[in-house]
């Protein structure tokens, strides 16, 4: 299956942009007649077949549309501080993509070795696991926040934060709490942990202290394990 992202697709003919365009004409070499799959990145999957092979404007007529194509059973929200060196971030992005996430949240907490990010940058590296992955829903990429004003959002769900912190009561094992079906968020902090203070407010808020094992983790290695974890209790 060759995929396309193309949030803004309408049926029955779409034009493919200039830089899909190429690549669907002179890197796949696909013309008149061939097939491809575009999803809209909010769950429909078209199944297309080009009526002009163009390389600056190539467009597709849809033959048909799969809605709500394998969709997760569960909400995650990964709220995950990004870290001095971009590349393990982007690493973070993709592999959380490939297993399923549905909203990543970059932190902005007390100890951040990284205090701005390139959202259309990180945004392409998303869209490129979705297309790689064969995903037709699009994880939301949010902007730079800060933590305290993610800590204090509406949610409705489980919500834990990772550290370690022992000074702070018990924290549990992330998989004997997990709840199946269910919406979660997780914070993960930067390689310096929160700060005693912020752990205080989470914990404040309604937040969960959690384990991911007894290994000392980086900050990208324990934003993809605890991804890895929720969709595991959930059967992915």
């Amino acid at each position: 299956m060759q995929l396309f992202y193309a949030p803004d697709i309408t049926p029955p003919l779409y034009t493919l942009s200039d830089e899909e365009s190429k690549h669907c004409v002179r890197v796949l070499r696909l013309g008149v007649g061939d097939s491809l799959h575009i999803t809209d990145g909010r769950g429909n999957m078209h199944l297309c077949r080009i009526v002009e092979a163009h390389q600056h404007h190539c467009t597709v007529e849809v033959v048909s549309t799969q809605s709500d194509y394998e969709p997760l059973p569960y909400s995650l929200t990964m709220a995950v501080a990004p870290t001095k060196n971009i590349d393990r971030f982007e690493w973070f992005l993709e592999k959380a993509t490939e297993v399923g996430v549905s909203r990543i949240i970059p932190i902005e907490s007390d100890h951040s070795e990284r205090r701005a990010i390139k959202h259309e940058r990180e945004l392409r590296v998303i869209t490129s696991a979705v297309k790689q992955s064969l995903k037709a829903y699009h994880p939301i990429l949010e902007d730079l926040t800060p933590l305290r004003e993610i800590i204090t959002r509406p949610f409705d769900g489980q919500k834990f934060i990772a550290h370690c912190d022992p000074s702070f009561e018990k924290r549990e094992y992330l998989p004997a709490i997990i709840k199946k079906n269910e919406n979660i968020l997780i914070l993960i902090g930067p390689e310096g942990d929160f700060s005693p203070e912020e752990i205080k407010f989470a914990l404040e808020n309604g937040f969960e202290s959690i384990s991911l094992g007894s290994q000392r983790l980086r900050t990208e290695t324990a934003a993809v394990a605890a991804t890895i974890m929720v969709a595991t209790i959930n059967g992915l």
